[in-house]
């Protein structure tokens, strides 16, 4: 798989399988069907867990540039992110405006490009790729 590939395919799974991993807890007229703050909870447990997963994953295979790597993945992780849920926005399929997504949603991927950069500040002070 060459790496533009797999770059993009992480950055897309950081994005759906959080969000499939909510469909169970949200009726289809978009009511949660448990508390709304353990749902938001939950959804940030899934998403740091994805995210540090195929963060660990694609940096074990960079054998230089760290830090550089992982802070331009972590950016391009998080547009991808940010224009996935701004189309479901403007779709409707979220019901809320750009604001409040941001307010709501948005500001959590920005753990995203903070956990790779801190990543790749590890990687870079061991001076090699192995994270394991």
């Amino acid at each position: 798989m060459s790496k533009p590939f797999r770059t993009i395919l992480y950055g897309f799974l950081t994005w759906l399988i959080p969000f499939l991993a909510g469909f169970p807890f949200i009726d289809q007229q978009g009511n949660y069907l448990i508390d709304e703050i353990f749902f938001k909870t939950i959804m940030i447990v899934v998403g740091a867990l994805v995210g540090t997963a195929l963060a660990v994953f694609y940096l074990r295979d960079i054998k230089e540039n760290f830090l550089k790597e992982a802070v331009l993945v972590g950016l391009l992780w998080l547009a991808i992110n940010w224009i996935l849920d701004l189309i479901m926005v403007m779709t409707g399929f979220f019901p809320m405006d750009v604001r409040e997504y941001f307010m709501n949603i948005g500001l959590r991927y920005l753990s995203m490009p903070i956990y790779l950069t801190g990543l790749g500040l590890v990687l870079r002070g061991r001076g090699e790729a192995d994270i394991s």
